[in-house]
């Protein structure tokens, strides 16, 4: 009888602590999603950014050899990140695709002019900077004129906060609410022992003794949660890849790794700190109040 009672007691911790390790996996799970959405929407937002396109339109009479003399001068500004020559020829093809009809011969000449399309990096992608650095080209007597979609650049920029702050927010109060989850899983899955840790104390075992071998479930539990999130999360990547591919434009391998470090020390860190302050709360608690 006492056999049997021991294995269905058994039985009980087991399937507890099975389900506050897929607790702990789920919600820190959505802690990684959101994480991830933050890393994509970031990446996102530096990759339109810095496909914004100043054309810079040089002088007719320039040689190209000068032209590609300024292109290395312009690569060398700490605000642009590449730069591509267009030729004449090549502008001329351009346009022909783009009006589906060749231009050059219905007029015998080719009107356009050469140019240089900037692209600037992610951070120096607004108005107040670009407009310093077209005066600061248009210092150059090669230079003729300079072209950007200037309402473009601060309709993205006004869009790009806001969407990022909207985020935050959601961030910010899912992660409360996700600690909070995690705690009140942990303290339900040490409600149950709060019999044995009562029992422990009261034949005299110290409260450190005591803690110790809970401690360590709560750390490993928080660690196998957040591996069996990772695994979610990679599986759910694969899927969003699968499903839209140009999202492989977006990936780093590097902000990935940091986000599943963080989803594992986040795991061992609430796991432990809230069965910390679970034990320690039956073992301030008294004898008549563990029925409660």
């Amino acid at each position: 009888m006492e056999e049997f009672e021991a294995s269905a007691s058994a039985k009980k911790t087991k399937t507890i602590y099975i389900s506050t390790v897929f607790g702990i996996a789920m919600v820190l799970s959505m802690i990684g999603l959101l994480g991830l959405i933050l890393v994509e929407a970031n990446n996102l937002s530096r990759y339109v950014k810095e496909n914004i396109v100043l054309n810079i339109f040089v002088d007719d009479a320039a040689h190209e050899t000068d032209v590609l003399q300024l292109q290395k001068q312009i690569e060398g500004n700490i605000m642009v990140k590449q730069t591509q020559y267009v030729s004449k020829e090549l502008a001329a093809r351009n346009l022909q695709k783009d009006l589906g009809e060749d231009f050059v011969k219905f007029l015998g000449y080719n009107p356009l002019s050469q140019s240089l399309d900037i692209y600037l990096k992610a951070e120096y992608a607004n108005n107040a900077d670009i407009e310093k650095l077209k005066a600061e080209l248009l210092k150059n007597p090669l230079i003729k004129e300079v072209k950007y979609q200037k309402s473009l650049v601060d309709q993205m920029n006004e869009n790009i906060t806001t969407i990022s702050l909207i985020i935050l927010v959601f961030a910010g109060i899912f992660v409360i609410l996700s600690v909070a989850l995690i705690n009140n899983t942990i303290r339900l899955a040490i409600y149950s022992q709060r019999f044995l840790i009562k029992s422990m104390q009261l034949v005299g075992a110290t409260k450190g003794f005591i803690r110790k071998p809970f401690m360590l479930y709560g750390i490993w539990h928080g660690l196998l949660g957040g591996l069996i999130a990772i695994l979610i999360l990679i599986g759910t990547l694969s899927v969003a890849y699968k499903e839209i591919p140009d999202l492989i434009i977006l990936r780093n391998y590097t902000e990935f790794g940091l986000i599943f470090v963080a989803i594992i020390g986040l795991g061992i860190f609430i796991s432990g700190f809230s069965t910390f302050l679970a034990v320690n709360k039956f073992l301030r608690l008294k004898i008549y109040n563990l029925y409660r």
